[in-house]
């Protein structure tokens, strides 16, 4: 199967997932497209196989250079879909040759892809384009990622003559929902290193990403009829509302760009008797992470001292830290990659990950997983596109590594 129908048969799969299941995998949609790829791992000649019971898949394309001393090279991409937008009946198109001009999504609800808020689609004037139809995310993110890897592995089964050596194969569910790497074993996996298939644009070459966190604050108030309210009502949505706007300004995703972090309202609930606010807090620096952290505590105490003790309660979870400090003793990987890239006509883009990936926590647990881009734009977007060129070309840099790793 080619990489194009590969892609657009994967998307057919309805694999959002939900943070608020409680359930590995998260929801059913994504054990069903796990079933469906272990058996199409089989299909095309890889071997030891695996999907359990958590959703997780793993495979070995074995060594067939043997004489050589090459690495286990690793390579993972995740099966679920952001929740940030529906992924459910997905409804790709092509666009082909594209013209430069603004992009009809969807002509009956007037949703249009246009250059003046997404000028970055300009760069792949004249190239197949999938997009959506405006009322669902693509999914390129990350299936662009695992269709990558199955046609590059393909690949290599048909055409023997290519030296390589072993490879291993990793799918996750719940990467989204900052779970992916949960119950991934990477003992078993048994790689040297991997990468995860999970970035943007054509060229992205990252190890550098955020520490992560995830805050839920919930405020306690009292409700009294409004009639006879006086000096007895406490709202606890005004009291939320106190608190979300004591913190800065300007520290928040939409005014932030590169190395700064932010802390990001991601939702917001309530009644009179009780409200919750729920955060994620980013940062690439470590220490400002952890200033960051003392300042969501900071700012509950003080509710409490104002409102009473027990008004706020504040729970905090680290997700993930900022791999970079365990990717740079092993800075082979990227030189790897980056001259893989090169040698397939992409120009390497070295920056940092405004988000995380599974690579990020795989490397505190002992595998060094830096991220190659996937090749979509604007993901977890109605807006989501994928040039054609870009899936091509990750794929050929998978390629190109493996090979690279023989010489």
């Amino acid at each position: 199967m080619n990489i194009v129908d590969r892609f657009l048969k994967y998307v057919s799969f309805h694999t959002t997932s939900d943070e608020n299941t409680n359930m590995t995998p998260s929801t059913p949609g994504q054990m069903e497209f796990a079933k469906y790829l272990a058996d199409e791992l089989k299909q095309i000649g890889l071997k030891d196989v695996t999907l359990d019971r958590n959703g997780y898949i793993m495979a070995t394309l074995p060594a067939n250079d043997e004489g050589a001393q090459t690495p286990t090279i690793g390579f993972i991409a995740h099966m679920d879909t952001a929740p940030d937008a529906s992924g459910k009946n997905v409804k790709p198109r092509i666009v082909k040759a594209y013209d430069g001009e603004d992009i009809v999504l969807n002509e009956a609800e007037n949703i249009v892809l246009e250059t003046a808020k997404y000028p970055e689609i300009l760069r792949y004037k004249g190239q197949d384009i999938i997009v959506t139809n405006g009322k669902t995310l693509l999914g390129a993110d990350d299936k662009a990622g695992i269709a990558e890897i199955v046609t590059a592995m393909e690949y290599l089964v048909e055409h023997p003559e290519i030296k390589h050596g072993k490879i291993r194969l990793g799918f996750t569910p719940d990467e989204e929902i900052g779970q992916g790497a949960d119950h991934f074993d990477v003992k078993a996996f048994g790689a040297d290193w991997a990468y995860t298939m999970d970035g943007g644009a054509i060229g992205e070459l990252e190890y550098e990403n955020f520490n992560a966190a995830s805050c839920k604050i919930r405020v306690h108030g009292v409700n009294v009829h409004p009639g006879s309210a006086y000096h007895k009502m406490q709202n606890s949505m005004r009291i939320a509302y106190q608190l979300a706007v004591m913190l800065p300004r300007w520290e928040t995703p939409e005014h932030t760009q590169n190395y700064e972090g932010f802390y990001h309202l991601i939702g917001m609930s309530g009644t009179v008797e009780e409200t919750t606010l729920s955060y994620i807090i980013r940062d690439h620096d470590r220490a400002r992470f952890e200033s960051r952290k003392r300042e969501m505590e900071h700012l509950v105490r003080k509710v409490n001292r104002e409102y009473g003790e027990g008004t706020a309660e504040i729970e905090l979870r680290d997700q993930y830290y900022n791999m970079r400090e365990k990717i740079e003793p092993v800075m082979h990987v990227i030189t790897l990659a980056e001259e893989a890239m090169k040698a397939v006509g992409v120009t390497p883009v070295v920056k940092p990950i405004r988000g995380g990936t599974d690579g990020a926590r795989l490397s505190f647990e002992g595998l060094p997983c830096p991220n190659i881009f996937a090749g979509g734009e604007n993901f977890h977007s109605r807006y989501e596109y994928l040039p054609i060129p870009s899936l091509e070309a990750a794929k050929q840099v998978i390629l190109q590594i493996v090979q690279n790793a023989c010489n």
